[in-house]
Parts: structure tokens; sequence; C-alpha cells
């Protein structure tokens, strides 16, 4: 198995017990979670993906989208801050004779090398921080495929985890625009959905 333990923040208590919180939902849900399908907006937009080069999964959980791009022909790095998700992550990828590579990390600190991933998928998590490293990690030609929930009166109590309507595109203005839509779930919740090309140098 392949898994990097990067534990970062571990000793801040509201950090510890969010993860041992979501260990435990992955445990005690691991089916259920394993059932799930990659997003549509990655299977609508396999065709996009090239056929070999690296790929980010931040947030990966149990890594379903993770797979799905490695089984296209990705390297895929998975980064959660759930230890227990991306070794049920690399198992499943195992068992499909795929390689996931697993790395436990807070995604509010992360950093990443400049022109350096091919794709980079970010599905239900929201880290602004992130979006500005994204942007410069992406190779010419690279693609990002983002998706989370919006904020409405039922979440805004909580708003740095949720996008503001609108928010997301401005900020990738100067990309190629592939796909960018609001979607409802079977649930009720709305998500933004984007889907962008960095410009090619030139």
């Amino acid at each position: 198995m392949s898994i990097k333990v990067c534990r970062v923040r571990c000793d801040i208590m509201i950090l510890d017990s969010s993860r041992l919180g979501w260990d435990a939902r992955y445990k005690e849900e691991r089916e259920g979670w394993l059932q799930r399908p990659p997003r549509q907006i990655l299977v609508d937009g396999a065709g996009l993906l090239p056929a070999s080069g690296l790929a980010l999964d931040a947030g990966a959980g149990l890594g379903v989208n993770s797979i799905f791009m490695a089984e296209r022909g990705l390297r895929v790095i998975a980064i959660d801050f759930s230890e227990v998700a991306l070794r049920m992550a690399v198992e499943g990828a195992r068992k499909r004779s795929v390689l996931v590579e697993g790395v436990v990390w807070d995604l509010s600190l992360l950093r990443l090398p400049e022109n350096c991933f091919d794709v980079i998928g970010n599905f239900f998590v929201l880290q602004r921080e992130t979006l500005p490293i994204y942007r410069q990690a992406l190779k010419p030609g690279g693609l990002l495929f983002f998706e989370t929930l919006l904020k409405d009166d039922i979440n805004r109590a909580c708003p740095q985890y949720y996008l503001e309507p609108g928010e997301l595109r401005p900020l990738f203005s100067d990309f190629e625009v592939l796909h960018c839509s609001e979607s409802v779930g079977d649930d009720g919740k709305r998500t933004e959905q984007l889907v962008v090309r960095k410009p090619a140098m030139r």
C-alpha cells in the first residue's frame, strides 16, 4: 500500500477532532461510500482526460474519483486528512489493478510545485486558499474539475465551507471554461460545477 502519512496541525484539537470524526464515519459507512459513483462532471468530461500524466484528487475520501482517473491511464495522487479513507482508496485501487498513491495532508496547508499536474479534481471540499495553488500547479493545458456546495439559508452559519453563487468562475476567468453550471442533487443540495483548462504557454 502506498500511503504517506504527513501529519500537520494534528496538535490542534478542532482539526484532530474533525479528522477522528471522519475516520469513524468512513469505517461505519464504508460500503455506502464505496458504492457511490464518480462525480458526474468527471464522467461527462472523461473524453477530456489525457491518456497519461499526473492527476491530483484533493479531498479524495475513499477514492472513487481517483480510481476513475487511474483507470483511464493517469497516475493519481489522492490527498485527504483521513488516513482511514485513503487506506480504503489505495486498497480499492489495488483491487481494480490500478495505482493510486495516498497522502494524508491538511488541505489548508497545501503547497504544490508549479506546472506539475495534468488534471486536478476537487469535489465537495472547499479550502479557498487552495484555489490560487491549483492555478499555478496545473501544467499549461491542464484541467481542473471542481464541484462543491453552494451557500443557502440552511448552511450560512459556516460560510467558509460553502461557495457564494457565482464565486468560482471569476477566479479562473483567464482559463478556458469547458463547463460551468449549478446543479441540484437528489438530496436537494445545490452545487456549483466548473471545468476549466489552463491556457497554453505562448
